[in-house]
């Protein structure tokens, strides 16, 4: 039988992904349609990860400072931050892959107190 965790979102990843839906929505009068289906496809991918959570990969920027608690997730070009811990799957943030994603990771990862 298949262990099957709670996926559990973080409030910074909740707001991550309400700034990512309502840039997308604003971009052009076209763009509310592709808003939705962005925010479908980042919702559907994370709750998958109630069942084998550990097949998202460890985060490579942060693996380089032998930081091994965080795995991802890719819908390009978006990323999804998680951490498992017990039967739990912690959403803790949803970024654009284009970004500076070493800036953010440490910010929030590492140097938030």
């Amino acid at each position: 039988m298949t262990k099957k965790f709670d996926v559990i979102w973080a409030h910074v990843a909740e707001n991550d992904l309400k700034e990512i839906i309502e840039y997308i929505a604003t971009d052009s009068p076209a763009s509310p349609p592709n808003a939705l289906k962005t925010l479908q496809k980042i919702k559907q991918q994370a709750s998958r990860l109630y069942i084998l959570p550990e097949r998202g990969r460890i985060v490579p920027e942060l693996q380089d400072q032998g930081i091994l608690l965080y795995r991802e997730l890719i819908v390009p070009p978006w990323r999804i931050i998680y951490r498992i811990s017990e039967m739990n799957v912690y959403i803790l943030s949803v970024f654009d892959a284009r970004q500076n994603v070493e800036d953010i990771l440490l910010h929030r990862f590492i140097f938030r107190k």
